[in-house]
């Protein structure tokens, strides 16, 4: 399974380093201008849980790929991210801006009398998008630069005032009704097939014996994406005709030949790499796919 992208893992690809207190602060926060960590040249957004929380004013037009629903968002938007829910963004023009701040949960955990989960937008299955106009865009902002402005002060108080800052965000959003018709997305199916085949594919190519293919079912991919096994069966069987299993079989036979082909790798360790606990499984199953034995294949 694609693992949980942690704040190190944030720092590392975005910026290429990490704060000096981030191991033994652990009710981190940070604020960041959106155009400093996407577009030209930046590393995509990967389609993955995160373990911290984000909040996000963004500006252009995107689509938002949100456990399973796809919304696509234009002009200004108010995202809250929990880290129970992978999400990616899609931008669809070049002109993204606004702000985004992280933050763990322990960062609130000794100064709000509910968990910050419970809160609708942060809750499994809550609306967490909300549609802007110019002066709730402005206000909003202001609220971004005076995170940004007090992150960078010597004040000794500064994190109480973040977080009054960031507690002003969240219930100015909450007077607001999330925006429902951006909830209405036409095609669902396709863009579950289409998270599952990006998944599938960042499994490969495997380029070392100790290397491991781990999402191998249907049921590992529908907990990854946080759906029932079900549902993500009839997405992908309505939109291509073929079943998940169907589709992963295919791949793993494409990489078992490659490997069979382009390596000097032995049979046992081919196994092992595509996930087979034992040669003869995998001496099966490429029979099956094939019609012919690996040994055979590779001549």
């Amino acid at each position: 399974m694609t693992k949980t992208e942690t704040l190190e893992d944030f720092y590392r690809q975005k910026f290429n380093w990490m704060p000096e207190n981030i191991k033994k602060d652990i009710g981190h926060f940070n604020v960041f201008r959106l155009e400093d960590c996407m577009g030209p040249g930046k590393p995509p957004v990967q389609y993955s849980r995160r373990d911290f929380y984000k909040i996000v004013l963004m500006r252009g037009r995107h689509i938002y790929h949100y456990a399973d629903k796809s919304l696509e968002v234009f002009g200004t938007t108010l995202l809250f991210f929990n880290p129970d829910v992978p999400y990616t963004f899609e931008p669809l023009s070049d002109d993204s801006s606004g702000y985004f701040c992280i933050f763990k949960e322990a960062f609130f955990s000794e100064h709000l009398k509910r968990s910050v989960r419970e809160l609708p937008m942060f809750a499994l299955g809550g609306k967490p998008v909300y549609v802007l106009n110019t002066a709730q865009d402005s206000y909003v902002a202001g609220v971004f630069e005076k995170m940004e402005e007090e992150i960078k002060s010597d004040y000794m108080y500064k994190y109480d005032l973040i977080r009054n800052y960031i507690t002003e965000i969240i219930h100015y959003a909450l007077k607001m009704q999330p925006t429902e018709n951006l909830y209405q997305h036409v095609d669902a199916n396709a863009r579950i097939t289409a998270v599952f085949t990006e998944l599938l594919e960042r499994q490969f190519p495997i380029e070392s014996p100790t290397q491991r293919f781990s999402l191998r079912s249907a049921r590992d991919f529908a907990d990854h994406l946080t759906v029932h096994v079900n549902h993500l069966n009839r997405a992908i069987r309505s939109t291509t005709g073929k079943t998940t299993t169907e589709h992963i079989f295919e791949r793993l036979a494409g990489e078992a030949r490659a490997l069979l082909k382009h390596t000097d790798w032995n049979i046992s360790e081919i196994s092992y790499c595509l996930g087979f606990e034992e040669p003869a499984h995998f001496n099966h199953f490429f029979k099956k796919q094939t019609n012919s034995t690996p040994s055979a294949f590779r001549g």
